[in-house]
């Protein structure tokens, strides 16, 4: 009977401890995600792109101004994104998938296809003020990286 005591004992303690832990992630996953949201919301990410197989040296500028980003559900994300590039100036808002790669968000689309821009799949980190990732548009793809610029009303911080 000591046994049986001292067995449901240590059971219920380890179950008390990996429910505290799992409360600490959940916790820590969710000021990560309050703190991407506060970050991208106004923010302008301004960077360069390139063109596989094309010049390297010859960057193109980039600048996707976030309007807002709100999270819907899981790991889909609204984004009322401005895209200029070339003679592109466009608003469209596009719901993507935001993965964690331990304290770092990775913004995912797979063959998407976004009004008045064309179908594409990226896979774009964002870390302390910066980002970096892939694209590609089906005939043509490259790379892409830069700068977060926070909302001039934001103070000067880096969340992410």
């Amino acid at each position: 009977m000591k046994k049986t005591l001292i067995c449901g004992l240590l059971a219920a303690s380890a179950l008390l401890f990996v429910a505290a832990l799992r409360t600490d992630d959940d916790e820590r996953q969710a000021a990560l995600e309050r703190a991407f949201e506060r970050t991208m919301s106004g923010a302008t990410l301004v960077g360069s792109f390139t063109v596989d197989g094309a010049d390297a040296s010859k960057l193109r500028e980039e600048r996707y101004t976030i309007h807002k980003v709100t999270k819907v559900d899981g790991d889909r994300w609204r984004f009322e994104a401005r895209v200029q590039y070339g003679k592109l100036d466009v608003t469209v808002p596009m719901i993507l998938r935001v993965k964690w790669a331990g304290d770092t968000p990775v913004i995912t689309l797979t063959d998407m296809k976004i009004p008045m821009l064309g179908t594409y799949t990226a896979r774009v980190l964002v870390y302390r003020g910066h980002y970096a990732g892939t694209w590609d548009a089906g005939d043509h793809g490259g790379k892409m990286f830069g700068r977060v610029e926070p909302a001039a009303t934001k103070k000067k911080t880096r969340d992410l």
